[in-house]
């Protein structure tokens, strides 16, 4: 059957959503299940406290402030009309301060802007990644400072947190990721879709299998913009064979699916007008399935790769002006690696990472949509 079907709950389906087709009968419910999701929001997991303890010396400066800072008074008057120039007018002289006029986002070597001010507290999300207690240097690691959990889990990694925790843009209500979210959820491109196969027990049950892949549908919305569960989403293919695939194996514990970590999963991803295709290292995810199944929200670990990364922060355009500087950024990006070292240099390539997920229940429609388009 090309369609995913949901039975988690088979009693919401029936008498909640009127799904056609959806069997009720006990032989089906004994049958293995299968479950489907799709990404609603992913955000970097960014622990803020609430007197912003983790950032003591305050939020970075951006590209834009480090630019008429460097301006003489005379100079700022004139090009930023003293002050009435608002910040995506003046982007282009922001942007483009290197000493021969270097976009300092697409070469961020062209200046040396003052150290990025990186998260210093103790707590964070994320996952013991390298295996060790206290960060030490291993064959998969360099050595690095470790977190305790925001669950009081012992010796969490997380290199991305401590070098997005203190750029606004990146914390809660951030420009950045609201306006990622908010593409994705207008526009379709970079969906996410979470399929979890061969389920005894919805509930619980140790062993299934989770596979990852990209919707070529949008969002189906309500009259507030909210997603609608148990709409269908097909998944992306070329010539029948899904563009997106990863598959790991995982388990169920009172109803929280947990998988075991995989060499490497690549996830789609849109936001602030570019394009990804994400490569997480030794990725595992978390996810708390609410008892009525419509929805579910979680962790993603792993290591991020450091050029990806700066590829996507030199892109960033107009939202770089004002939320970071892109110099500081790339300078403490490479030193705060601490995965994946290279063979040659030594110097680490990756980042420990973790993101915060919520997900709505989805009939994931593997039907080869080139091939229906044909007939």
């Amino acid at each position: 059957m090309p369609l995913t079907r949901l039975y988690f709950s088979r009693f919401a389906l029936a008498a909640g959503l009127g799904l056609a087709g959806v069997s009720l009968d006990t032989n089906a419910a004994d049958k293995p299940r299968t479950l489907g999701f799709v990404v609603t929001t992913w955000n970097t997991a960014i622990y803020e406290s609430r007197f912003m303890d983790e950032c003591p010396e305050g939020l970075n400066l951006g590209n834009d402030e480090f630019w008429w800072r460097g301006l003489s008074k005379e100079d700022r008057s004139k090009l930023t009309q003293n002050g009435m120039v608002t910040q995506i007018e003046r982007m282009g002289y922001a942007l483009t301060r290197g000493p021969k006029g270097e976009n300092v986002c697409q070469i961020p070597t062209a200046v040396t802007d003052p150290p990025l001010l990186i998260a210093e507290g103790p707590v964070s999300y994320g996952a013991n990644l390298d295996g060790t207690t206290d960060g030490h240097a291993t064959p998969k690691s360099c050595a690095h400072a470790k977190f305790e959990g925001v669950d009081g889990t012992p010796a969490v990694d997380n290199q991305m947190y401590r070098l997005l925790g203190c750029s606004y843009g990146w914390r809660n209500y951030g420009h950045i990721e609201m306006n990622a979210n908010g593409q994705r959820k207008t526009n379709g491109l970079g969906m996410i879709l979470i399929e979890v196969a061969n389920v005894d027990d919805p509930r619980n049950d140790n062993d299934v299998d989770v596979t990852f892949y990209r919707s070529i549908d949008q969002f189906v919305l309500d009259s507030s913009a909210s997603v609608i569960p148990y709409s269908t989403y097909r998944i992306d293919q070329v010539n029948g064979v899904p563009r997106y695939g990863s598959k790991v194996k995982g388990k169920i514990e009172n109803g929280v699916l947990k998988t075991i970590p995989s060499p490497e999963v690549r996830l789609p991803f849109y936001g602030n007008y570019t394009l990804l295709d994400q490569t997480i290292k030794d990725m595992s995810l978390k996810l708390e399935i609410d008892p009525s199944g419509d929805r579910a929200k979680g962790q993603i670990v792993g290591y991020y790769d450091a050029d990806q990364m700066a590829d996507y922060l030199g892109g960033l355009g107009f939202a770089a002006t004002a939320q970071y500087s892109c110099p500081a950024f790339h300078t403490a990006l490479y030193q705060l690696a601490d995965g994946y070292p290279d063979p040659k240099t030594g110097k680490c390539t990756a980042l420990s990472s973790a993101w915060l997920i919520n997900t709505v229940a989805a009939f994931v429609d593997h039907t080869d949509s080139t091939k229906v388009a044909q007939k």
